[in-house]
């Protein structure tokens, strides 16, 4: 246990990266454009120089396999999916401090072809020959992924955090061997070279909650993937979405990246403006996943005019190339691709050992002691972050918190003190089932949130950040005190004002129960949100779960009068187990008492024992019901860990 307490020894930091590229302004006020305007301002500051990266892609080739139809399918019995070639014999070059732009129409197999470069693809997928990496073979997506920063089209990003607090979270999980006060100087100068200094403290945002501009996301989602300093970045489509002004800037920002730090940039791009195209080195034009031009923008122009053509005044030579595709794909059939790579020797031709071992030593732990030490970083960054977005969503709290006061007074209200008679019996027993359908539907609400962030973990697990088990156990630290809260708030009104078992120790026991409810509720809302796609399909399910398994309770019909195909249903019943607690708890210590009596001969009619024995419970199972409803609370996170870790084990994002 020791050896899970100790920190590692320190790592090696990564190159100093403090260089400050823009100027920013910290006053609001100051700002000339909604994307933030920043300036570029590069500062002399001495730095060791980093090895130079040649990326390589030869005879690239990529064809999807349709996943094979349903065998029951009635509409596609005699329909054969057939092979969909997406990338045909793809090759180019890319080297440090230049930027090349994959260009195109739609459905040419941009997205793809940096999916691939990127590492995001599957082992089967993927061709070992085909890319290198200074001159090294990339045998497998996993050494690509290493050493590529991949910025993907959607803005992953909790709305909720800050800036600072996402790209803090960021280099907590990816560069965990590194200090404190290191990782606060990665983020503050990352900050800096992306012009977000005066926009650390703005929360993030997203079309609900107000926060940054769409650019000013665009470049928290370059930093989220920078954070470990890849010398090769890969962004999809990065200006998707921006003005043109805020698109101008993000290209600006990254050709600046791309000289300072000696950084390979691949990114792919719909339609630039004409200012962009003077920040691009090198252009990649694909049509029908092939491609038809391959070199800077004058060697284009000279290939347009070649063909015969003339560039109208009003159109650059890249917008006009969208418009005479054919053209040039004929040209290129007839005579190879437009524009030959030069030839001229790579300086740095072999693999750096010393760049292999320092991304390696990012990803790889040694040790037990390590592996346990990095294991409870994970798990006290998630439970941080956890409870930032739980206290900053304010309709949780609020809704949770208001739930349980005004179910607990309003339902306390409706059974106010009620009567130790037969009557007062079935009024106990219709305000427990109440109370549970209650409280297990109250957690409804924490739906959204889940599949909110849903799409968040899938792209941070899936990337090595922290393990789907850290994930779950953060989550489960983090709702058992807040929901042992909500128990309480709606436990004490309730109780007291109905006039329930005076017992302390029979008190002490109903909140316990509730706290198991909502942790039951809880998890079973986790699990579904798992495996709903959205907030419509997961609240019917919820909603379809809960009633099913309130219907054989036990409440509405005895459990011999259950068909027999639908009696396992009695025994995974969420309701069944508190129910019997619940009752169990209020008329244990009153077996013997009287609850009616005959008015002529004051024979007893209904003891305590009597109202027990008519649910089934001469026993005393109250503790046993407990295991079981810390058995389902554990099982449904158990299957939502399997179910998420299978997701993210498929997920290429």
């Amino acid at each position: 246990m020791a050896a899970c307490l100790k920190p590692p020894r320190k790592a090696a930091s990564i190159e100093d990266d403090s260089v400050i590229l823009f100027s920013t302004s910290n006053s609001p006020e100051e700002s000339t454009s909604p994307c933030s305007s920043f300036y570029h301002s590069p500062s002399p500051v001495n730095h060791q120089p980093r090895a130079a990266y040649k990326l390589s892609v030869s005879h690239l080739s990529y064809t999807l396999h349709p996943q094979k139809s349903k065998p029951f399918s009635l509409f596609q019995l005699n329909q054969k999916s057939k092979p969909v070639n997406i990338l045909n014999s793809i090759s180019f070059a890319a080297r440090s401090s230049e930027i090349v732009a994959v260009v195109g129409p739609s459905g040419t197999g941009k997205s793809s072809l940096l999916r691939i470069i990127a590492g995001r693809v599957r082992d089967k997928d993927f061709d070992p020959k085909s890319i290198t990496i200074n001159d090294h073979p990339m045998t497998s997506p996993a050494q690509l992924r290493k050493v590529c920063g991949f910025v993907a089209q959607e803005d992953y990003l909790l709305p909720l955090l800050t800036v600072k607090e996402t790209l803090m979270f960021s280099a907590k999980f990816r560069l965990k061997e590194m200090t404190a006060r290191d990782r606060e100087e990665r983020v503050d100068s990352l900050m800096q070279e992306l012009g977000l200094f005066h926009v650390g403290d703005s929360f993030v945002g997203d079309e609900e909650n107000r926060g940054i501009s769409g650019g000013e996301r665009k470049r928290v989602s370059i930093g989220v993937d920078m954070i470990h300093n890849p010398p090769i970045l890969l962004l999809d489509e990065p200006t998707s979405g921006l003005d043109s002004t805020c698109a101008l800037q993000v290209i600006e920002l990254l050709s600046s990246m791309a000289k300072a730090k000696q950084r390979t940039v691949v990114l792919s791009i719909h339609q630039p403006s004409y200012r962009i195209l003077q920040y691009i080195s090198k252009f990649l034009i694909l049509s029908h996943g092939s491609v038809v031009h391959h070199g800077s923008i004058e060697s284009l122009e000279e290939t347009i005019t070649k063909l015969g053509f003339q560039i109208p005044i009003q159109l650059n030579a890249l917008e006009f190339a969208m418009e005479i595709l054919p053209a040039l794909e004929d040209s290129n059939s007839k005579h190879g691709i437009s524009s030959v790579e030069e030839k001229e020797p790579f300086l740095t031709p072999m693999w750096p050992e010393e760049e292999i071992g320092r991304f390696q030593a990012q990803y790889s732990s040694k040790g037990i002691g390590n592996f346990c030490y990095l294991n409870l970083i994970e798990i006290l960054c998630l439970c941080s972050r956890f409870w930032k977005v739980i206290y900053r969503t304010k309709q949780l709290l609020l809704a949770r918190t208001m739930q349980a006061l005004v179910g607990g007074f309003g339902l306390g209200s409706v059974y106010v003190n009620i009567r130790r008679d037969e009557g007062g019996v079935a009024e106990r027993l219709g305000l427990f089932a109440f109370s549970l359908s209650f409280l297990l539907s109250s957690t409804v609400e924490a739906l959204p949130i889940f599949l909110q962030e849903r799409c968040v973990l899938m792209k941070e697990a899936s990337r090595g950040a922290y393990r789907i088990s850290s994930y779950m156990i953060a989550n489960t630290l983090v709702f058992l005190p807040f929901l042992f809260l909500v128990s309480i708030l709606f436990s004490v009104p309730v109780y007291w004002i109905v006039g329930l078992n005076p017992s302390l120790a029979a008190f002490a026991f109903f909140v316990f129960v509730v706290w198991l409810i909502v942790l039951m509720a809880s998890s079973l809302v986790l699990f579904l949100s798992a495996v709903s796609p959205d907030f419509i399909s997961g609240n019917s399910l919820i909603c379809t779960v809960l009633g099913a398994f309130f219907l054989f309770s036990g409440y509405f019909i005895p459990r011999e009068s259950i068909p027999k195909f639908w009696l396992f249903m009695y025994y995974v019943s969420l309701y069944r187990y508190p129910l019997d607690s619940l009752l169990t708890n209020e008329y244990w210590s009153y077996r013997n008492e009287c609850f009616s009596q005959r008015t002529d001969n004051l024979e007893c009619l209904l003891t305590g024992f009597d109202v027990l024995k008519s649910k089934g419970l001469e026993k005393d199972t109250r503790w046993m019901n407990v295991g079981i409803m810390l058995g389902f609370f554990v099982f449904y996170r158990f299957i939502c860990w399997a179910i998420l870790s299978k997701k993210v084990f498929k997920t290429i994002i």
